[in-house]
């Protein structure tokens, strides 16, 4: 297929992948109602998997150890990180919980850095996450705020892994088998859960197109990205998450931020893109 072959530059694919990703959760919030968050997650991650593995065909059985050893915690990172991120978004906004849930991929730039002026965009993100943090009287639910900083530790250990091991084997293979990987972590939750029982042509429908735009696109979009910019670099743009989730979730679903909440997601956004414009090449 000629998706195979699409060659975007690092940054526009990284970009792109963040639209798909954000309007995509949007669109899985509108089916909690109905199959609830564990149902949703297996539908995405399910199919997302059937068609990555149709387009991609990896050979598994000629993966090395070397590259198991790799894609295995790659792929259930994969599917943690999102389960765990829709359990969030059950019970708080999508811009707040992509904001806490930044704080994965900003440790990754952090830890990435030695310079004092990075620690300063770091205190900028923290006061950030202070206005909308449990501990306060705005109402966030506490069990949510966590959930999201969960997801944000699968997140950064999903942009480390996906750095080492697009260097490992190809990355259209890569996103694949972890896809694969990730759907035997996730899927077991929609069928124990019940999620999954009440599935009809409508949702089958909204959940292919929940997979294209919320993981079989972005990922590989991030994937080629991950595989020509240092871990350090993509954390940095995907910076955008929070402004983009509020903007979707406002558009699709008309949840409305606080002040605080919207200061918050400022704070984040200006924070990384300081970092971006004072990095070093």
């Amino acid at each position: 297929m000629r998706f195979r072959n699409i060659n975007i530059p690092p940054i526009p694919a990284v970009l792109l992948a963040i639209i798909s990703v954000q309007s995509g959760a949007a669109i899985a919030k509108t089916l909690f109602p109905s199959i609830g968050a564990a149902g949703t997650a297996s539908l995405r991650i399910g199919i997302s998997a059937l068609i990555l593995m149709a387009v991609y065909r990896p050979k598994l059985t000629k993966l090395t150890k070397e590259q198991w050893k790799f894609v295995i915690p790659y792929g259930l990172c994969l599917g943690a990180m999102n389960l765990v991120f829709y359990f969030a978004i059950e019970r708080i906004p999508i811009g707040l919980a992509v904001t806490l849930e930044f704080i994965g991929p900003l440790m990754v730039a952090v830890l990435g850095s030695k310079r004092a002026v990075d620690f300063l965009w770091v205190l900028l993100a923290a006061a950030g996450i202070v206005l909308i943090a449990p501990w306060t009287t705005n109402g966030v639910d506490i069990l949510g705020a966590a959930l999201a900083t969960l997801a944000g530790a699968f997140w950064a250990a999903y942009i480390v892994l996906g750095g080492k091991i697009s260097q490992k084997m190809d990355g259209n293979e890569a996103v694949a088998t972890g896809m694969l990987l990730a759907a035997c972590l996730v899927v077991p939750f929609g069928i124990f859960g019940g999620g999954l029982e009440g599935l009809t042509p409508k949702f089958l429908g909204m959940g292919i197109a929940l997979a294209l735009l919320s993981s079989a696109i972005p990922f590989t979009l991030e994937m080629k990205a991950l595989g020509r910019l240092p871990a350090r670099t993509f954390s940095i743009l995907m910076s955008l998450e929070p402004a983009a989730a509020a903007i979707c979730a406002f558009i699709f679903l008309q949840e409305y931020l606080s002040f605080n909440e919207i200061l918050a997601v400022v704070f984040v956004v200006a924070a990384s893109a300081g970092s971006t414009i004072t990095s070093r090449r």
